[in-house]
This record gives structure tokens, C-alpha cells and sequence, in this order.
């Protein structure tokens, strides 16, 4: 024990404020942590069933006199740190505990257990948190994936996992990862955002909600297209609030983050196999279940594979109104990423074919990109209208067109092409969108 603490008797002289941002408080605190260990296991105590005040005091009263025998050159309030961290080693997440907390915190990216980043705001930025070794990180990782029934270990090198609380957790370790275990974890608000307040962020203007109003409530099939972290999901969220309260949702995901604010919503998610691949169940399985299930609607967290044909043929046989994501850079690599996808399921008709099943199952493509400055908003709102010449045609409705005024401040304009939408389903809120539009014609 002695050897293992010399370290922590090595002058030092940090400031109280950067204490718990030293080495000096990692070793301390991994000394103090053993010991507590240690000490629970010796005298059998069941901690878990303690409240917080009592596990506060057993942890202060056993620090104080740990610090004090071993003549740690810590003073009290250092010690309280120490005793705080203690706190949420035993009972949290240990460095994670804060920022999982923090609401304001939208994904916590862990590069090996000296850098951590979180993103705020759509903006990156390093942690001041820390973990004292790869062995730590583990442990913490171990910790929030044992209630889940999940593993990560060298069998088991790679998981990804749904939280309690909705978000999702990606881990990967060595040897796959070179420099340490990497870890994603993305939060979602408990509250998904509404319509309303995506528009007062900045993510569209009136026209454009009242056109999103008008899509989701008169069942037109609609396909969100964006890039990684673009805000697909959270606006995924706010289109459930147009659907009518009546409608049954059948959700579809991978990994279950969507949280749709609908009182009828049954929410379904795939299943990976074991190591020998049984008891898999995958997005495309669902799906024709789903069939099965009545829904009025099927919303599918993410097209990613040969779910597509599914999907596809859901949107034709009269399940209008159905909603998905998808990763692409604008509406046309959309329509390409959906007939590349098809191909690789195995699709065995023509291109045409193919084509023309699309252009009658997609209504609109809400196209969503995250700026330079972190902010997520709708870049274009694109109408599918049919094939023409074995292509499938379209016309943009709406575009973001930014621009800098005299101040030098970035502004969001949307500009709307002149056009209006050629599907019928949108004819009873023709004067609703022309007076959100302000124009006399649409």
C-alpha cells in the first residue's frame, strides 16, 4: 500500500480551482476509492440501499481518515473534491456523472480516458472531465452497460447500446481501437422539441411550418435527408405533433431514440443475433410485422439497408402518412442512396421499375444540415412528381438562400421557388399555405 502511494507524497502545489484537473487529484482519488472498496467489502456493507446523505457521510468520515493516516498533502477542501468524486465513483458514472446530467450537453465523444468532448450548441468543445487510467474508463463503461445485458470486453470488443434515459451509447476497445477505448454517446431531450420551437431556433420560417403542418396532417409520405448529427431525429420528433391524436404510429428503429409525443405509439426495435447469429431480428423482419399490427402510420428511424423495399412497398399499399430518415447530402443523392440500397436487397426488376415504385411512395424529401456555426436547419423541402424518361422528376419548393447583413450577422432566409405542390393530397390546405406563404397564388 505504501508503494503504491508514494506518488501522493510528492510536493505539489496546485491552485484549489484546478485541483480536481490534476494528476495529483487522479491519484488521490484512486487511492481513496480503493480503500473505500476495501473497506465496504470488509465490513459487508450494502450501500446501494442507503440514502444519498448517509453515503455522503460514511464516504466523507472514511476519506478524511484514509487522508489523514497516510499523511496525503491535501487540505479540506480539496478533500471535499475528493469526497464529491468518491460520491459519484460509488453511486454514478464517476467523471461522466455531470455531463450526462447536463442537459445543455448534446453527445459526449470519449478519445481514450484523458480526452473527452462534448457538444453544446452543435458545437464541439473539450471537457474539463477526465478519467485516471484506460482501467477507470472501463469500469465506468462496464457499470452503465451491465443493467442493459450488454458486454464489452475482448469477445466482445464493440456495443452499441439505448440508455435508460433514451440515448444511445457506442464503445469500441482495443485492440480495434489503437489509442485507447472510444466511446459516442449521443443525449436527446426528454421533451422532444415541438414544431414551435424548432421555428423559434432558427430551423425554418412560418412557411415552411405551415407546409410541415400540412404534409404530416394530410398523410403525405415524407422522407428527412441529412448528414450525421443534422438534426434528423428531432425533427423526426416534432412532425409527430401534427399527427392527428386518432392515428395509430408503429416506430421501427435500430437502436429506439425516437420519443414521439403521440398518445398511440407502439415502439419497435431490431435485435442483434448471438455469437452464432440466432435470435436476430432485423428492421426488415419488423417491418412486415408491423403490416400485421394496424398501423395508421409506420415511422422508421433510419433507412439504412434492405429495409427500404419494405418500406417502399408499405408507402404503396396504403399505409400514407409513413415517415423515415435517411443519410444523404441533399434530395437527389437521396433518390440515388434508396435505389442503391434496393439493389443490394436484392431487388429484381428494372431500374424503371424501381423507379417509378419510389416516385410513388415518396411525397416530399425535408432535406436538414448542420451550419458551420452548429446550428441544424432545413436546407430544402423537395416534391416528388413521377418518372419521366426513366428520371425521377422533382421541383424544390423551398431552398435556405443565408446571407450577411450591414452588421456582419448571419441571417436565414427561405426562398420559395413560385411552384406549388402537384399532389392532391395537400388541396385542403391550399389557402392555409398560400396565407403562410403570403402570396396570392400557389
Amino acid at each position: 500500500m505504501e508503494e503504491n502511494l508514494s506518488p501522493l507524497m510528492e510536493p505539489e502545489a496546485p491552485s484549489v480551482t484546478a485541483f480536481e484537473h490534476t494528476e495529483q487529484f487522479q491519484r488521490a482519488l484512486a487511492a481513496a476509492h480503493e480503500h473505500l472498496l476495501n473497506r465496504i467489502e470488509d465490513e459487508r456493507v450494502d450501500i446501494d440501499s442507503w440514502s444519498a446523505p448517509t453515503i455522503e457521510n460514511y464516504i466523507h468520515t472514511h476519506t478524511a481518515a484514509f487522508v489523514k493516516e497516510w499523511r496525503i498533502p491535501i487540505n479540506a477542501q480539496e478533500m471535499q473534491a475528493v469526497v464529491v468524486a468518491l460520491q459519484k465513483e460509488l453511486t454514478g458514472f464517476g467523471p461522466l456523472d455531470d455531463l450526462l446530467r447536463d442537459p445543455a450537453v448534446e453527445d459526449i465523444l470519449i478519445n481514450g480516458h484523458k480526452d473527452i468532448h462534448v457538444s453544446r450548441g452543435g458545437q464541439l468543445q473539450r471537457a474539463t472531465q477526465r478519467f485516471g487510467d484506460d482501467r477507470h474508463l472501463m469500469r465506468i463503461l462496464r457499470r452503465i452497460l451491465a443493467p442493459l445485458g450488454r458486454r464489452l470486453d475482448d469477445s466482445s470488443p464493440m456495443v452499441d447500446a439505448r440508455l435508460p434515459d433514451g440515448g444511445r451509447l457506442n464503445a469500441i476497445i482495443p485492440p480495434l481501437a489503437v489509442d485507447g477505448p472510444m466511446v459516442s454517446i449521443r443525449k436527446f431531450r426528454k421533451d422532444p422539441y415541438r414544431p414551435a420551437e424548432l421555428m423559434a431556433l432558427g430551423a425554418f420560417d412560418e412557411a415552411i411550418y405551415a407546409l410541415l403542418d400540412a404534409m404530416a396532417r394530410s398523410r403525405c409520405n415524407i422522407l428527412i435527408s441529412g448528414g450525421t448529427s443534422s438534426g434528423k431525429t428531432s425533427l423526426l420528433n416534432a412532425l409527430a405533433h401534427f399527427i392527428p391524436p386518432t392515428e395509430r404510429v408503429v416506430t421501427i428503429e435500430d437502436t429506439a431514440e425516437l420519443s414521439l409525443n403521440h398518445p398511440h405509439v407502439v415502439r419497435l426495435e431490431s435485435r442483434m443475433g448471438g455469437a452464432d447469429g440466432d435470435g436476430e431480428v432485423s428492421i426488415r423482419d419488423l417491418v412486415r410485422n408491423s403490416l400485421r399490427m394496424r398501423p395508421d402510420r409506420i415511422v422508421l428511424g433510419e433507412v439504412r439497408g434492405a429495409e427500404v423495399l419494405e418500406m417502399l412497398q408499405a408507402m404503396n399499399t396504403g399505409h400514407d402518412g409513413s415517415m423515415a430518415t435517411i443519410h444523404a447530402n441533399s434530395a437527389r443523392d437521396c433518390l440515388y442512396r434508396m435505389e442503391m440500397l434496393a439493389g443490394f436487397a436484392g431487388f429484381q426488376g428494372s431500374e424503371e421499375s424501381l423507379r417509378r415504385q419510389i416516385a410513388s411512395a415518396i411525397d416530399f424529401i425535408v432535406q436538414i444540415s448542420r451550419l458551420s456555426n452548429g446550428r441544424r436547419v432545413i436546407t430544402s423541402i423537395t416534391e416528388i412528381n413521377g418518372v419521366s424518361d426513366a428520371i425521377i422528376t422533382s421541383q424544390e419548393l423551398y431552398r435556405h438562400e443565408p446571407w450577411v447583413d450591414a452588421d456582419g450577422k448571419d441571417q436565414d432566409r427561405w426562398q420559395g421557388s413560385g411552384f406549388h405542390p402537384h399532389t392532391h393530397k395537400l388541396e385542403p390546405y391550399r389557402q392555409y399555405l398560400r396565407d403562410a406563404a403570403g402570396q396570392s397564388t400557389w
